[in-house]
């Protein structure tokens, strides 16, 4: 039962997630290129090598953030309901 209750945990944890790893990605961006915005697959000018390098770049970033963002909410649920919500190893 408890693990259900994870479902609407969950659901809010991953848009959290995703708003902030799109936060992070746009900063980090700013820092390392001294762009303001990544460059984007349909934009002149811009080499294979900028736009897949900025494409892998936001991929890592929300992969990352969205880890993070999940299993600290994982350990979290665990800690209030003693109750681990993900699957367990067999």
């Amino acid at each position: 039962m408890s693990r259900l209750l994870y479902k609407p945990i969950g659901a809010i944890l991953g848009i959290l997630g995703g708003v902030l790893a799109g936060a992070v990605f746009k900063r980090m961006w700013a820092v390392v290129s001294e762009e303001a915005e990544p460059p984007t697959a349909t934009q002149a000018g811009r080499s294979w090598a900028e736009v897949l390098g900025a494409a892998a770049a936001e991929g890592a970033t929300y992969a990352l953030v969205k880890a993070a963002v999940d299993r600290g909410g994982a350990v979290a649920f665990e800690k209030m309901t003693g109750v681990w919500p993900g699957k367990n190893p067999a």
